[in-house]
């Protein structure tokens, strides 16, 4: 399998508050290449968001805006590119908002959610957050709610039920976005 894991981490409730990103690009079914940065938003942060994933304002106070990050990884948005995430709703939500916040065009690609795969291939867990299904499926996340390893996981969630069900059985859960 070919595709990106992405996952955004935003500093308020808002949509477009990105203020990290973190792509893993797998090819032939190997993690190739991994992406993660910093991202200043142009909203205030909300305690709550900071609680969970512990990046502050001043983490970001020096980072890139999010115009200035996009013409680095727009290349993987394309309509024949898969692009996953453990929620995909909310990352490619984070995605499109983010963009049409700062008057840029959203991009059409393939999406999958490991949410819904983890459903319908892990009945029986008791939720199907990502450190459920990491730890049910023994995938290392040592820090959940950082977007690289939250990345990271999800592309390993991705590989390994590919492995055990087979891409036919994936196929069905890929969506234009």
């Amino acid at each position: 399998m070919n595709f990106v894991a992405m996952d955004f981490e935003t500093a308020n409730g808002k949509r477009y508050s990105a203020c990290s990103l973190a792509l893993t690009i797998v090819r032939n079914n190997q993690v190739a290449d991994e992406f993660y940065t910093l991202i200043k938003p142009d909203t205030d942060f909300f305690w709550r968001n900071i609680q969970i994933h512990g990046i502050h304002e001043s983490d970001v106070a020096d980072a890139p805006d999010f115009p200035t990050i996009w013409p680095h990884i727009q290349s993987l948005f394309t309509p024949e590119q898969l692009v996953i995430a453990h929620n995909a709703q909310f990352d490619n939500s984070v995605l499109r908002q983010t963009l049409n916040h700062y008057g840029m065009t959203s991009p059409a690609y393939l999406t999958l959610d490991t949410v819904k795969t983890s459903r319908q291939f892990l009945p029986t867990l008791e939720n199907h957050k990502l450190n459920t299904v990491a730890d049910a499926l023994g995938i290392s996340l040592e820090h959940h709610h950082n977007a690289l390893d939250d990345s990271l996981a999800c592309a390993n969630i991705l590989l390994t039920e590919t492995k055990t069900f087979g891409q036919d059985a994936i196929k069905p859960f890929i969506k234009m976005a």
